[in-house]
């Protein structure tokens, strides 16, 4: 995993931009994950960790009635972390994660390990829906690694 965020940091230091995680069912693994590396500083700006619905509309302006209608698991409330982290940082490049980790919370639409992941890249917003197998901590982990592996591969500095 520190691959793919050692590629994303490089990315954004050669840049001088900066990234945002916007967190839900990760609980802050992914922002530990970025500050694990050694000079982060000037390249990871904030993690917003917004678990509750509540703390997803008040920290990122994702809109009540969008989680009512879709669920906080969704497409349309990860893409709208996304682009709240954005709008509530310094930060011009985010990740967003929200999913059922379990080992409870699941449905037969929405069974345990799905997790949605929305990145804003070059004022693009691009999302996902992953499934991971496992227990919480296997599932949790799985997402982490897999959204700092695609923000990699969409966030190449001969891409921007």
């Amino acid at each position: 995993m520190h691959d793919s965020i050692e590629l994303v940091a490089y990315s954004l230091i050669k840049q001088s931009l900066m990234l945002a995680t916007a967190e839900s069912c990760t609980g802050g693994m992914m922002a530990a994950a970025c500050t694990d590396l050694a000079g982060s500083s000037t390249w990871f700006e904030r993690g917003f960790v917004t678990y509750s619905n509540v703390a997803k509309t008040q920290m990122l302006d994702v809109p009540a009635l969008l989680i009512n209608e879709h669920g906080a698991v969704s497409e349309p409330v990860v893409r709208a972390m996304a682009k709240g982290a954005l709008a509530h940082s310094h930060a011009q490049v985010a990740i967003a994660v929200t999913g059922v980790a379990g080992p409870s919370g699941g449905s037969a639409h929405k069974p345990v390990g799905t997790v949605w992941f929305g990145f804003a890249v070059g004022g693009q917003v691009y999302s996902e829906r992953m499934h991971f197998d496992g227990d919480r901590a296997a599932i949790r982990q799985a997402a982490v690694k897999h959204g700092f592996t695609r923000l990699a591969e969409l966030f190449k500095p001969e891409q921007q």
